[in-house]
């Protein structure tokens, strides 16, 4: 098993398959509360929290890890919830990229 926490996400502007699906799963076995959508297009996962200022607290945090990766997630938020979707839309679908940031966003979980 890669240790996906650890690696840096590489720029991406298309040219490339995304994943298979077979790959997919193997890749989201990695990254544990993250779930692959049917069409195996994009990773998601829903956050509960205690409030609005723990919600936003982490959405800051994924925020930053964001920035420093190059890959940003779409997200819904609200009070006491976040739903991140990822995925790599200049490739219409996933890329290791993709599970990189899934597990940095796990490793901000962690206490």
């Amino acid at each position: 098993m890669s240790d996906l926490k650890n690696k840096q996400c590489k720029p991406c502007e298309g040219g490339v398959c995304p994943l298979d699906g077979n790959l997919a799963q193997q890749h989201v076995g990695e990254v544990p509360g993250w779930d692959l959508s049917d069409d195996a297009k994009s990773i998601v996962r829903t956050l509960r929290f205690g409030d609005f200022s723990a919600t936003m607290l982490f959405v800051n945090a994924m925020a930053f890890m964001a920035e420093q990766q190059g890959h940003h997630p779409d997200f819904v938020t609200g009070y006491g919830y976040c739903e991140i979707r990822y995925t790599t839309h200049a490739i219409g679908g996933l890329s290791e990229n993709d599970f990189i940031c899934a597990a940095k966003i796990n490793e901000l979980l962690e206490p």
